[in-house]
């Protein structure tokens, strides 16, 4: 679909994220206060050392793995699989870990919306602050030594808090990077709100194919919009999509603002299965 408006102009006044979309809509999203972000971080800071020790003890005090086989093992059944969590988890949990989950937290795109998996792996390469605690204890043999990768790590962090203190949206550098921003979960997407929707009529019709004119970014943010303005109970936001639609796709239809546009998530997910 041709257009010439911007997506993506992101405002940040008082603690909210304002998104331009693709329809010129302002979507509003309250930042993840320090505090949320920095429990998080310590929940699940707190599982990968519970993870640690865990594992230790079941590889060389319960099965009784060769020491001669240390690194080779600790890389590959703990290290990596602690390396990979953030991305892993906020992957398949639409932009959460557990410890985001548990503080009602998550991260979005700037663009609006669920980040992309290159947006995902950019703000999780910049975690370079853990690698003193993922790599480093491979290096001793006894699990005091631990601690001293802990004091490590805890001494790296501190830069990447004065980080997010400073940055108008809470940033850390993976987030600046990448385009990304921590949110109130409530204010934004849950975990089930996504595009995609299961149309499982034999049948189906589909009234509006014009639907597929619409762009992937289009597609996204009547599905934002949508959940936003169920979770808020406000539907003015929807009247403006609806008539931006119906301008740009030439569509007249009597049906109620809110049919119309589940109708066409409905079409476009029908159709898009389909190609």
């Amino acid at each position: 679909m041709q257009r010439k408006e911007q997506t993506g102009i992101v405002n940040c006044d008082m603690g909210v994220v304002r998104i331009s979309t693709a329809f010129n809509i302002d979507l509003e999203f309250e930042i993840a206060g320090m505090h949320r972000r920095l429990l998080a971080y310590l929940i699940d800071f707190a599982l990968l050392i519970c993870y640690l020790y865990l594992m230790k003890y079941l590889l060389y005090k319960v099965i009784g793995a060769p020491m001669e086989a240390t690194i080779g093992i600790d890389i590959m059944v703990i290290s990596l699989p602690m390396l990979l969590y953030s991305l892993v988890s906020e992957i398949s949990m639409n932009g959460q870990t557990l410890g985001k989950k548990l503080m009602a937290i998550r991260v979005i795109s700037l663009e609006g919306g669920e980040p992309t998996i290159g947006q995902y792996i950019t703000r999780w390469i910049t975690k370079f602050f853990e690698w003193p605690l993922l790599f480093g204890y491979i290096l001793v043999r006894d699990f005091n030594s631990i601690l001293v990768f802990l004091m490590s790590t805890g001494m790296l962090g501190i830069a990447v808090v004065i980080i997010i203190s400073v940055t108008p949206k809470n940033q850390r550098l993976g987030d600046l990077a990448a385009g990304t921003a921590v949110v109130d979960a409530k204010s934004g997407l849950g975990v089930i709100d996504t595009v995609f929707m299961q149309v499982s009529q034999e049948n189906y019709t589909v009234l509006f194919p014009e639907v597929m004119r619409l762009s992937d970014n289009d597609i996204n943010t009547i599905n934002l919009v949508l959940n936003l303005a169920k979770k808020n109970n406000n539907y003015d936001t929807c009247l403006r999509v609806e008539a931006k639609v119906k301008q740009v796709l030439g569509i007249q239809t009597q049906l109620h603002t809110i049919h119309f546009l589940e109708k066409l998530m409905e079409d476009y997910n029908y159709l898009a299965t389909r190609e």
